[in-house]
């Protein structure tokens, strides 16, 4: 559990690398923001850099706990109804009015060098994503488990991204259409017999 001020700085970090970009947040702005010297951000962290990759390993932690309880809320025990779920975490994110996409695919544009260490954490939180898809396809008895993975998440991703850029309030409405589509291929009369949850979130 990191110290009360710790926290205060990933937070501070995110919202201005989210909002802003990272090259563009210089790091007396976030310490500003907290209310705090340099001599004591120096105890937390050795530099802007280091701040960066915890603030986003972080929000990993976070998104990975909204995603777990979200689908268990939604979709209760089974996992097609689960993945179903899916689309509530996107479309409960994608509704907040601070959004500005998504904050990985962000990060990845912002530095696209593979060998960046932000692109790395990047990529390690989208493959982290993808591995509870797929949990959740395997559970469900999908023959091709990795497969049904990697298309949900391009879908999820494609309503990240249409949202953010055409703030088009039916970018979710037809991503879960597309979704159930693929699990619905993937998984027949089974997945037919499991709609989505009937309150879904609007």
């Amino acid at each position: 559990m990191p110290s009360d001020t710790k926290q205060r700085l990933m937070d501070a970090a995110f919202r201005r690398l989210y909002n802003d970009g990272f090259r563009n947040v210089a790091i007396d702005q976030i310490l500003g923001d907290v209310g705090i010297s340099k001599t004591a951000f120096y105890k937390h962290f050795e530099s802007k850099d280091d701040l960066l990759l915890a603030a986003l390993e972080h929000r990993h932690v976070q998104l990975e706990d909204e995603i777990r309880t979200v689908i268990r809320q939604r979709g209760g025990s089974c996992p097609i109804a689960q993945m179903r779920a899916l689309f509530d975490v996107v479309q409960s994110i994608s509704d907040e009015d601070w959004f500005r996409g998504c904050v990985f695919v962000n990060v990845a544009i912002e530095f696209p060098q593979p060998h960046e260490p932000a692109h790395a954490v990047a990529v390690k939180s989208k493959l982290a994503i993808q591995a509870i898809v797929a949990d959740l396809a395997r559970n469900a008895g999908a023959r091709e488990p990795e497969a049904l993975a990697e298309e949900l998440c391009m879908i999820m991703e494609g309503a990240y991204v249409t949202r953010q850029v055409t703030r088009n309030s039916q970018s979710i409405a037809i991503a879960r259409r597309l979704a159930n589509r693929a699990i619905d291929s993937h998984l027949g009369e089974q997945a037919a017999e499991v709609v989505a949850p009937s309150s879904a979130v609007q």
